[in-house]
């Protein structure tokens, strides 16, 4: 019986015969008012998405509503994912629109100065997200468990939204861990499910601009396998969002406290 591949992997043939599955890696333009403001290599999929969280986590919109329309256009050499901008988030971008280009696996690329690698991040209204001392575990169970990407090409990240009381409500796949942040942070939005009731959970190390992204949707919580940066957790408390992952005797909040002794 013939494989059936998921989107965004594709039949790739070996020199000794036999075939494999590979994810697709292709370049993907972020087009916003005509003007090209990333392009990133990723998964060629749930590029609307994409379109909408990288504005949303990169400060250049505040709602989803302000990205008026949008449309994906293929090209020969890739796809440009076009947006426009409402009248105020437009003028804020072309006042200061540039150009930058961020390979897999880059989440600070194209910024022209120290400042905007540490940029001031809004802190969290609500109090501490509530969290169980097995929810860690359970959120990585049940975000490893949907993978199918990950399943066929065993090279795709994910990032998921997982609510304490619902479980897994919505989950990205791509071949860059902060892609698929971004496009978790746009199917959330377009959803309209509240950040802030739950927490994303990453299948790859915390780093400083994994906080930075999850901070400006309001997220309640950042839960992964691997360790965070010491920076990561710096700017974490700043945001007031809980960071949890894997540490000396199981998971540990490292913004407040140990939740769970077995490292399961």
């Amino acid at each position: 019986m013939k494989r059936v591949l998921p989107p965004g992997a594709v039949a790739q043939p070996l020199p000794g015969g036999g075939m494999v599955a590979l994810a697709e890696e292709v370049p993907v333009a972020l087009v916003y008012d005509g003007v090209t403001q990333a392009v990133m290599m990723a998964s060629p999929l749930d590029l609307e998405d994409f379109l909408i969280g990288f504005a949303l986590t990169e400060g250049m919109i505040d709602t989803p509503a302000e990205l008026l329309r949008s449309e994906i256009v293929r090209q020969p050499r890739g796809i440009e994912a076009r947006g426009w901008l409402a009248a105020a988030p437009g003028a804020r971008f072309a006042a200061r629109r540039r150009a930058m280009a961020g390979p897999v696996g880059c989440g600070l690329c194209g910024i022209d100065s120290l400042e905007q690698a540490l940029r001031p991040l809004p802190a969290r209204r609500a109090g501490r997200l509530a969290l169980g001392p097995d929810a860690p575990a359970m959120a990585l169970d049940a975000l490893r468990a949907a993978q199918v990407l990950q399943d066929a090409v065993r090279s795709a990240h994910a990032a998921a939204f997982w609510h304490p009381a619902q479980g897994l409500v919505a989950l990205r796949e791509d071949v860059g861990r902060h892609n698929a942040l971004d496009k978790l942070a746009g199917a959330l939005a377009r959803q309209g499910i509240d950040a802030g009731a739950g927490a994303v959970v990453m299948t790859s190390r915390l780093s400083v601009d994994l906080v930075q992204k999850s901070a400006m949707i309001g997220v309640g919580a950042l839960i992964a396998a691997s360790a965070p940066t010491a920076l990561a957790v710096a700017e974490a408390e700043v945001a007031g969002l809980r960071l949890i992952a894997r540490g000396p005797g199981g998971f540990v909040d490292y913004t407040g406290e140990t939740l769970r002794e077995d490292a399961a």
